[in-house]
């Protein structure tokens, strides 16, 4: 297995991993061309990084982040979105490894936080993170929608 930039030729593969974590948070609605779209944006995006995890050509997880700005930090910061495996290959240290890979890279190109969102009922989700040392906070998710 190794960890590499995503390319266009991966999109399809990352939709259907997108189509499985949609299917577990049930805040966003699968639409494949919504979510072809946006992750071709991300890969056009300067500040955005979209990595993989291919085994034998084949890819089995991905991970996504994006550099905002933060005025509390007072520069830049990692949104991380979209870590999801293929069901078949969880609990075989892919997910670890995109995780580390994203903050790894994240530290590196000196980010001073790296956030994410995970679904409140995704216990399995929420404990995988703890394991790896991120911790909630008390701040709470908000949105508008048009």
């Amino acid at each position: 297995m190794c960890i590499r930039p995503a390319t266009h030729a991966d999109l399809a593969a990352m939709t259907g991993l997108l189509e499985q974590l949609f299917g577990i948070e049930t805040e966003f609605a699968v639409d494949k061309a919504k979510q072809m779209r946006g992750l071709a944006l991300l890969l056009e995006t300067p500040k955005a990084v979209v990595l993989v995890a291919d085994v034998g050509g084949k890819v089995v997880g991905m991970v996504t982040m994006q550099t905002v700005v933060s005025t509390a930090e007072g520069g830049p910061v990692g949104w991380v979105e979209d870590l999801v495996v293929d069901e078949a290959w969880r609990g075989k240290g892919i997910g670890s490894a995109l995780l580390r890979a994203i903050l790894g890279l994240a530290f590196a190109r000196g980010l001073s936080r790296v956030q994410l969102l995970a679904d409140a009922e995704n216990a399995a989700a929420l404990l995988f993170y703890h394991r790896h040392g991120l911790r909630r906070t008390r701040m709470v998710c908000v949105r508008a929608v048009p």
